[in-house]
C-alpha cells in the first residue's frame, strides 16, 4: 500500500541556507541579520525539516552581524530541536567561520580555507596629502575623544592604544564563541586564535572542522538516500534585478573582491 502512495515514501527534508559573501550592514552587504532573518526563519519552519545545512563561502566582515546571524540560527535550532550542519566551500574565515560555529558539525573540502580567528581594523591617513594641497583640516568638538582616529589628522598614540584595547576585547568575544561551540574538539595550539588560517585537512587536525564532506553525499549518509533539499538564500531586490543600483553594486563588488583576495581567492 505504501508503495502506491508516493508522499509516504518521500525522504527526510533538509533545509539549505546559502551564506555567500561578505558580512556587514546596509543593503549592499550580501550577509546581514536584517536581510537574512526571514530566510533563516523560513528554513527552520517551512516543511518541518529534519536538519538545516549551511553552505558557507565568506571571508568575514562585521563581528556584530556575524554574532547576530549565528545567534539567530542557534536560537531556532534549539527551539525546534533541529541539528545544523555547516559546509565550507572556498572559505569560512573570520566572521565566516563565526557563522560556521552555529552548527553542531562543520564539514570542509580539502582545499577550503578555514580560520582567521581574529579582529582587524583598517583605515587610511591623509594629513600630509592635505597639507601639500594647502587644505587645512578644522575640527571642533566638545568631547576629548570625539575626533578619535580622524584620518585627516595626524595619528595620536593614545587613539591607537585605545583602538587596540577595543580590538582585544572583541577578539576575546570571538575566541569565547569558538571555544564554547567547539569545546574539547579544539586542539591545544598556540596558533589557534592568532588570526592564522589553514586548509581543510589542517583545520580538521586543529578541531576547527569535523571532517571532509560535501553537502549532498554527507546528508545522504546521515539522513538516507531519499533525502530532499529545500534551498534558501537572500533574494535580490527589484531595483537590483533590473540593474538600477549599478554604482552601489560596483562598489560592493570591489570591496567584496578585496576581502576574498586576502585569502588568495
Amino acid at each position: 500500500m505504501k508503495e502506491r502512495i508516493p508522499f509516504l515514501n518521500r525522504g527526510l527534508l533538509v533545509a539549505v541556507i546559502r551564506l555567500n559573501g561578505s558580512i556587514g550592514t546596509g543593503s549592499r552587504s550580501q550577509l546581514n541579520d536584517e536581510a537574512l532573518a526571514p530566510v533563516i526563519e523560513k528554513a527552520f519552519k517551512r516543511g518541518k525539516p529534519r536538519a538545516v545545512a549551511l553552505l558557507i563561502n565568506s571571508p568575514g566582515g562585521s563581528p556584530v552581524q556575524s554574532s547576530l546571524i549565528a545567534s539567530r540560527i542557534r536560537r531556532l535550532a534549539d527551539e525546534k530541536n533541529i541539528p545544523v550542519h555547516a559546509f565550507v566551500e572556498d572559505v569560512a574565515a573570520s566572521g565566516g567561520y563565526w557563522l560556521a560555529t552555529a552548527a553542531e558539525s562543520i564539514w570542509v573540502d580539502e582545499a577550503s580555507i578555514v580560520g582567521s580567528i581574529g579582529v582587524i581594523s583598517s583605515s587610511f591617513g591623509a594629513p600630509v596629502l592635505l597639507a601639500r594641497q594647502g587644505v587645512e583640516r578644522r575640527v571642533h568638538s566638545s568631547g576629548r575623544s570625539k575626533s578619535f582616529l580622524d584620518p585627516f589628522l595626524p595619528e595620536k598614540e593614545e587613539d591607537v592604544t585605545r583602538l587596540k584595547g577595543l580590538l582585544e576585547q572583541m577578539h576575546r568575544v570571538f575566541e569565547a564563541q569558538v571555544t564554547s561551540r567547539r569545546g574539547a574538539r579544539l586542539a591545544k595550539s598556540d596558533d589557534l586564535f592568532t588570526g592564522e588560517f589553514w586548509l581543510g585537512a589542517r583545520a580538521i587536525e586543529l578541531g576547527l572542522a569535523d571532517g571532509v564532506g560535501h553537502l549532498v553525499p554527507k546528508m545522504k549518509e546521515l539522513y538516507g538516500d531519499k533525502v530532499r533539499f529545500a534551498q534558501y538564500g537572500r533574494k535580490r531586490g527589484l531595483f537590483q534585478r533590473f540593474g538600477m543600483s549599478i554604482a552601489g553594486d560596483a562598489i560592493a563588488g570591489i570591496e567584496e573582491r578585496a576581502a576574498f583576495a586576502r585569502f588568495g581567492l
